[in-house]
């Protein structure tokens, strides 16, 4: 694996840690306590004044309007864009729309990806996907209730979800049914693409996180499909396909996501630092005294570095693999990194609130909105204990320890 960073990435990471810094830090504070809806206009601002750098849509392939990038220098920009809550919306790339335009742009009828894809790699409309029911555990994904039945040419849908990443005001949802109950259970699932405007959906309520619902982008919503009804050419890639659809961004969105974590944890410790070092204690005989003269503090700022700097290697090998050898040969690297970096960023975010003191308690610096919104990270995709359990018995696989 070569550590050197690509010249393309050194050329273009300066001028977004740039943008970062000078156009979304400064308003991030009054769009998280604003709201998303009322900073679109604000933010539709500066998205134009990313494509005009060239830098919008780093995970799209040019012809789609976007950088083109492979999984590691992709990965890369993910860590300078998550040094904001906003970067990855501003830069056309959040989640759950990047997994969405992916899947569109490799399994989608020209039909789909010119009603779809076009309009959503433009950033003129949002996407969802529906996958978590509340009725059935995350943690296994197979067993799933909503089911879709073909009736005539059409897909009749019904179902319960919830977890359904920015479907406040998103145009279509890429929804996970039941349509072949008989199948093998990696086999059962198809994905079809529904308009939100179509009779029997229904947003029951953007889920408060830790007392948040946020709004737009920035959500999670609860839906009902009621006999939804969508034509059978709404069906993305074959029937029963959906959960190897589903692995095809699993990948590359594990990468995003943990990289976008470290360049949150890049930033907590930043905080922490400047807060320890601004910080004083009082005073000795005349002497001032900063909170960064306390080892407990240079201990926490030391460890957290390390443990960033590691995650960080951890992430690109395993993006490297990814884009050399596939996901299949990277699968046990794709489990790690994920419950691996979402520890290491709780703990460092944790410690910059407790550096800030009750200052970290407060919505006055971006540290509880992270330690709020990003506590799901070892839950979301998979909780931790699976993964590591995942990990493990394919390790002891080898030393003739089997499944029981």
């Amino acid at each position: 694996m070569d550590f050197t960073i690509p010249k393309r990435a050194q050329e273009f990471l300066p001028r977004v840690e740039a943008i970062v810094r000078e156009k979304l830090q400064p308003i991030e504070l009054s769009v998280l306590h604003g709201g998303f809806n009322a900073a679109l206009p604000q933010l539709r601002d500066i998205r134009n004044h990313v494509k005009e750098m060239g830098l919008w849509a780093p995970h799209l392939p040019a012809v789609l309007g976007g950088m083109g990038l492979p999984l590691v220098e992709h990965g890369m920009m993910s860590e300078a864009l998550g040094h904001s809550p906003l970067g990855h919306f501003v830069f056309g790339c959040p989640a759950p729309d990047a997994g969405n335009m992916e899947i569109l742009h490799k399994f989608g009828t020209e039909a789909q990806k010119e009603t779809w894809l076009a309009p959503l790699a433009a950033g003129d409309l949002r996407s969802c996907f529906s996958m978590t029911e509340p009725e059935n555990a995350g943690s296994n994904p197979t067993r799933m209730s909503c089911t879709a039945v073909l009736d005539g040419d059409e897909w009749v849908i019904n179902g319960h979800k919830w977890f359904t990443t920015a479907a406040d005001g998103a145009a279509f949802a890429i929804v996970m049914a039941v349509t072949n109950p008989k199948a093998q259970r990696h086999g059962q699932a198809s994905m079809l693409i529904v308009p939100t405007d179509s009779p029997g959906y229904e947003l029951v309520r953007n889920i408060p996180i830790m007392g948040d619902p946020g709004e737009g982008w920035a959500s999670h919503g609860e839906i009902w499909y009621r006999d939804v009804r969508v034509p059978k050419e709404n069906l993305l890639g074959t029937q029963g396909a959906a959960f190897a659809i589903a692995q095809e961004r699993l990948g590359p969105g594990r990468i995003h996501h943990c990289m976008r974590w470290l360049g949150i944890c890049e930033r907590a410790l930043s905080m922490m630092c400047a807060r320890a070092a601004e910080r004083e204690l009082g005073s000795i005989r005349g002497t001032s005294r900063p909170l960064a003269n306390q080892q407990i503090i240079q201990s926490w700022i030391a460890e957290s570095r390390a443990s960033i700097n590691a995650a960080r290697l951890t992430v690109l090998q395993a993006a490297w693999k990814i884009q050399n050898e596939g996901f299949y040969a990277a699968r046990e690297e794709i489990s790690l990194i994920k419950f691996y970096v979402a520890d290491i960023m709780m703990t460092v975010v944790d410690r910059a609130i407790q550096v800030h003191g009750a200052l970290g308690i407060t919505s006055d610096t971006v540290l509880a909105y992270y330690y709020a919104h990003e506590r799901g990270a070892r839950i979301y995709d998979g909780p931790d204990e699976v993964h590591k359990m995942v990990v493990a018995r394919r390790m002891l696989k080898e030393y003739g320890v089997t499944r029981s």
